[in-house]
């Protein structure tokens, strides 16, 4: 078993990863069952694939499950279904002492963490993460939210997980198109700042795609390290430094935005897109060598993720894309900072891109791309 430690003083966690942990979860999770009971979320695709592995380890260990099945999707992180999800909670008597299980992607972990941070002013979680992208990402960090009309992730709060639960076999139900989507958070993890990660990434994403447990394992491991570090040092993005783990992601919520959020693109999908366009505009703005930027459009091309426009079903124009970036959480006095590339493995935060030069680049991008 690896152990990742998330060092934020009193509010300090594990993440545990370890292939076949959620058959042996029961024993894990038993010192947060009080009563003898743990309530677990999760969505109904989730549920028929990996809710018995956690309910016969539990059973095991002597803690019963009272389960919480929600539909899958994105539409799920919604006030309807967080609304739903503690009507459930408070009809289950969840108490602020309870540990609430979040067990699915990104999406359920959002919510839950979301619902908990509110629950009676503030419960406890435990994300157990089954898709790659929320084993890499979304699980460690604290960062919980749903979306709204006006855009992605925008109502939320930061609260932390008391642990995270790792179960690389737990991709072996996914399709393709999601484990895929899922590695477009690890390779970012080499973009940030860490060349030597990406060509890792470069000569073995094949093998991860493919199923291989210690390609897999060992992506796992160095993306929640890398982000564990950048978390500890700054956990509510006040300094900066978090908000490098946001490359990609403000062209790719426009991307996800146009497309309504929904499974035309998936969210990784969107940051995969996201990242090649970034650095393909600081390759514009001649600070990135081209090179660059096309080493990682090749790469995202060859393991079958978006990289343009047309890649990512996008039919909005660039002023239309930038309509949407102005209602990105991140915009602060009328000023949208982006994450911008000197290179593979030199990402920065800049604060005086123009909006405009971003819509000419998006429409120039869609003609050549």
């Amino acid at each position: 078993m690896a152990l990742v430690r998330v060092a934020l003083g009193a509010r300090s966690y594990d993440i545990l990863i370890e292939q076949g942990a959620l058959d042996r979860a029961g024993e894990t999770l038993a010192p947060y069952a009080r009563k003898g009971r743990l309530v677990v979320v999760t969505d109904a695709n989730v549920a028929a694939m990996q809710l018995p592995r956690l309910h016969a380890s539990l059973r095991a260990a002597d803690v019963a499950i009272a389960p919480i099945i929600l539909p899958p999707g994105e539409q799920t992180k919604s006030w309807r279904h967080l609304e739903q999800l503690l009507d459930a909670l408070l009809a289950l008597e969840v108490e602020r002492g309870d540990h609430i299980v979040a067990l699915g992607g990104g999406v359920i972990g959002d919510l839950v963490g979301f619902a908990a941070s509110i629950l009676k002013r503030g419960c406890h979680f435990i994300q157990v993460p089954t898709t790659l992208l929320a084993q890499v990402d979304s699980s460690v960090g604290g960062k919980t939210a749903i979306n709204a009309k006006a855009g992605k992730n925008l109502i939320g709060s930061f609260y932390q997980p008391a642990l995270v639960l790792i179960d690389p076999s737990t991709l072996d139900s996914l399709p393709l198109r999601e484990t895929r989507a899922g590695y477009a958070e690890v390779v970012k993890y080499g973009l940030i700042d860490d060349p030597a990660f990406f060509a890792w990434c470069d000569a073995n994403a094949a093998a991860l795609l493919a199923g291989d447990p210690e390609a897999r394992t060992y992506a796992i491991t160095r993306s929640v390290q890398a982000k564990a570090a950048i978390v500890a040092d700054d956990e509510r993005e006040t300094s900066g430094r978090r908000a490098l783990l946001n490359l990609g992601h403000t062209f790719g919520h426009a991307l996800e935005a146009d497309t309504g959020f929904s499974d035309t693109l998936l969210h990784g999908e969107g940051v995969a897109a996201g990242m090649a366009l970034a650095f393909r505009y600081s390759a514009r703005l001649g600070l990135c060598p081209q090179a660059d930027a096309d080493r990682l459009t090749d790469h995202l091309w060859a393991v079958g993720l978006p990289h343009d426009l047309a890649t990512a079903h996008v039919r909005a124009n660039g002023a239309e894309l930038v309509g949407h970036m102005l209602h990105d959480k991140k915009m602060d006095a009328g000023t949208l900072p982006f994450l911008l590339a000197r290179g593979i493995g030199q990402t920065f935060l800049s604060k005086d891109v123009v909006l405009d030069d971003v819509a000419a680049f998006l429409d120039a991008d869609r003609t050549t791309g």
